[in-house]
């Protein structure tokens, strides 16, 4: 199954990680609405890491089932969590100095999403599938 792991630790990485999700869904036969919606989503997380942890890590992984291709995001962190994840999901946070700014955005992309937050550790996992052909 392909797999890329990007760094996260400058501005510059948020266009590298939404181009590696984009390019592994082309890859796999995802159309081109689905490679926006995912690297849309790549962005959110990615700068959310950015912007309040300052650093971490993507990894983007593709998987072959029976009856479906499945892309996995998973990107984390060790910055200060999100205080209320709840509260976070509740409200479209327009003020970029919320914590999870963008993330049910994000939940509307993708088919799969869920979120683990506290200090020192953020895990968010998204996923898109298609039928197999």
């Amino acid at each position: 199954m392909p797999e890329m792991v990007i760094e996260l630790k400058t501005k510059s990485d948020i266009v590298a990680a939404r181009q590696a999700g984009r390019e592994m869904a082309s890859e796999l036969g995802f159309g081109s609405a689905d490679q926006t919606r995912l690297a849309t989503a790549i962005s959110e997380l990615v700068r959310n890491v950015i912007q309040y942890a300052g650093e971490g890590v993507c990894l983007i992984a593709g998987e072959y089932k029976q009856h479906e291709t499945r892309i996995q995001v998973v990107v984390e962190d060790a910055g200060p969590g999100i205080p209320d994840v709840e509260e976070a999901m509740a409200h479209e946070l327009s003020n970029s100095e919320s914590l999870g700014a963008g993330l049910p955005r994000t939940k509307r992309l993708v088919q799969e999403f869920d979120i683990e937050s506290q200090p020192g550790h953020t895990r968010v996992s998204i996923a898109i599938t298609r039928p197999r052909l």
